[in-house]
């Protein structure tokens, strides 16, 4: 573990001592993490003690939760789920990659990301309620769907979306997580989400308890989460030039003695 993974560490650990931290994140989706990066953020959160929460690529991604399962991940999360169809096809693939014993170590959640996934939030609520856990609400898509600038994700026709999604996971025992552009503006629509019903909230890299959203010094907390993707990012450039320089020394030589040779290089 290197200076900026110990750095890491410690902000997880401070978050989940004090901030309400309950997992990290990655995704396979939009984020497009690979397998080298995927372990060393695994061996970040389990040092510090918190579990990992994975987004796959689609709502058959099997590859993904094949990988999911080897690594030990306890939140599954499949993205534009907008049908009870899709919905019913994410059912199948992690029924089929998890036995019902399995199943019992992982939360299973999928995306209301589109104004066509909330059209048919009723059925995708009834469906889901005997097999998965809940939903993650995506307010930066979800937005898109709508025709609204980034900008207007704050508007009070998103939240007021995302409060009815709230009220059915309510009604039936389902969690939700909402994500999307999280910030201390997001603050004040979270705290109105969470009086209906808010289990947990993420930022790109870090999911809290939906509860933090009441503690005075969330801002900080958000403000440290930022802090931890720009050292996630950092690590990952870090650990990346240092595999593109580590056979420069021998390209170097070999191109030299090709040239002693009197050859052209193509």
């Amino acid at each position: 573990m290197n200076q900026n993974e110990r750095k890491m560490v410690e902000i997880l650990s401070k978050g989940k001592a004090n901030h309400g931290i309950v997992s990290v994140k990655a995704e396979f989706e939009a984020e497009g993490t690979r397998t080298d990066e995927l372990l060393r953020l695994v061996d970040v959160a389990r040092t510090a003690s918190l579990p990992l929460t994975l987004k796959i690529g689609g709502c058959e991604a099997i590859r993904d939760m094949l990988e999911a399962k080897q690594i030990g991940v306890k939140y599954i999360v499949a993205p534009m789920i907008e049908t009870p169809y899709a919905l019913s096809k994410y059912i199948q693939a992690k029924n089929l990659v998890f036995n019902e014993d399995e199943r019992r170590d992982v939360n299973f959640l999928f995306n209301i990301e589109t104004i066509t996934a909330f059209n048919h939030l009723e059925e995708l609520a009834n469906l889901a309620k005997n097999e998965l856990s809940g939903f993650v609400f995506g307010r930066v898509d979800f937005s898109g769907s709508m025709g609204l600038n980034r900008d207007k994700i704050e508007s009070e026709s998103i939240t007021e979306k995302i409060c009815e999604v709230s009220n059915v996971a309510k009604i039936h025992d389902l969690d939700l997580v909402v994500g999307g552009a999280i910030s201390s503006s997001a603050l004040p629509n979270l705290q109105k989400i969470q009086k209906i019903k808010l289990t947990r909230f993420e930022t790109r890299k870090v999911v809290f308890s939906g509860d933090a959203v009441t503690k005075a010094e969330m801002q900080d907390a958000l403000l440290n989460a930022v802090h931890f993707e720009l050292l996630w990012l950092m690590n990952k450039r870090d650990y990346y030039s240092s595999i593109t320089n580590e056979d420069k020394s021998r390209i170097d030589m070999l191109e030299k003695r090709w040239n002693v040779l009197g050859k052209k290089i193509f």
